[in-house]
């Protein structure tokens, strides 16, 4: 499935924050996107996601570097989900996995945007304390 445009467009987006470029990045989500920072919180439409993607990297010192180990496209139509392996590292982070579940939709022009960007996946069913 990595040659699948969504795919395609995951790898692009780790790119994109790997290099801090939070210009290109807002390109790869929907106007009204919903991106989960961590279980209970959540930023909406791009302004937000903007801001939250420039405090995460300075919450990790601007050492952040974010891959996918594994990516799985299932689509329909003009709906795709995408179930990944994600992978984070930092300077002052164990490297962490997490199962992350990503929604996009196809735009009339063929682009695909994200729309729901949930890096931690079923996490989000665990209590949260």
């Amino acid at each position: 499935m990595q040659d699948h445009p969504v795919a395609q467009l995951i790898a692009a987006a780790d790119v994109a924050i790997n290099a801090q470029d939070f210009d290109r990045l807002m390109d790869f989500y929907a106007d009204d996107a919903v991106l989960v920072i961590r279980p209970g919180l959540n930023a909406c439409g791009k302004e937000q996601i903007r801001q939250a993607f420039i405090a995460i990297a300075a919450h990790f010192n601007h050492s952040l570097q974010v891959s996918q180990d594994a990516v799985h496209i299932l689509h329909s139509c003009a709906s795709a989900l995408a179930l990944a392996k994600t992978r984070l590292k930092a300077d002052e982070l164990d490297e962490i996995t997490r199962d992350a579940t990503y929604v996009f939709a196809q735009d009339t022009d063929g682009a695909w945007r994200c729309t729901i960007d949930n890096s931690y996946g079923h996490q989000l069913l665990e209590p949260q304390q």
